[in-house]
């Protein structure tokens, strides 16, 4: 099967900067569109940002200017910086990915999340 295992996360000072790191592995044939999404307490998950194979990105307004997403197609790994980081931010950070295994077809699969929290 295949597992999505997120890390990097941790407690930070508001301004601070994490980067967090989501490695899929297993019978991965290929791999679309990876993402980052979070769910805060009391809220709902919500995108963060998004990356395609093609490395076009999407961004929450919330999230502009101060996250960038990356990923590495041959290590098969999606990166989140974050910086500028605002008690707002703080939540459980999860990776989905998009991944076609052999005779099985494209599925999304998620992370179990990493916890970023943000404060003094």
């Amino acid at each position: 099967q295949v597992q999505l295992v997120e890390s990097g996360g941790g407690l930070v000072q508001p301004g601070g900067s994490l980067t967090l790191s989501c490695a899929a592995s297993g019978r991965i044939g290929s791999i679309n569109v990876m993402g980052w999404y979070r769910q805060g307490p009391g809220k709902q998950r919500e995108l963060v940002a998004t990356i395609s194979s093609f490395n076009f990105t999407n961004y929450a307004d919330s999230v502009k200017g101060r996250f960038t997403v990356s990923r590495d197609n041959a290590k098969n790994t999606v990166y989140l910086q974050l910086n500028s980081l605002k008690a707002e931010d703080t939540a459980v950070y999860y990776c989905k990915g998009s991944i076609l295994i052999a005779g099985q077809g494209w599925n999304d699969y998620w992370g179990r999340g990493t916890q970023v929290t943000v404060s003094s």
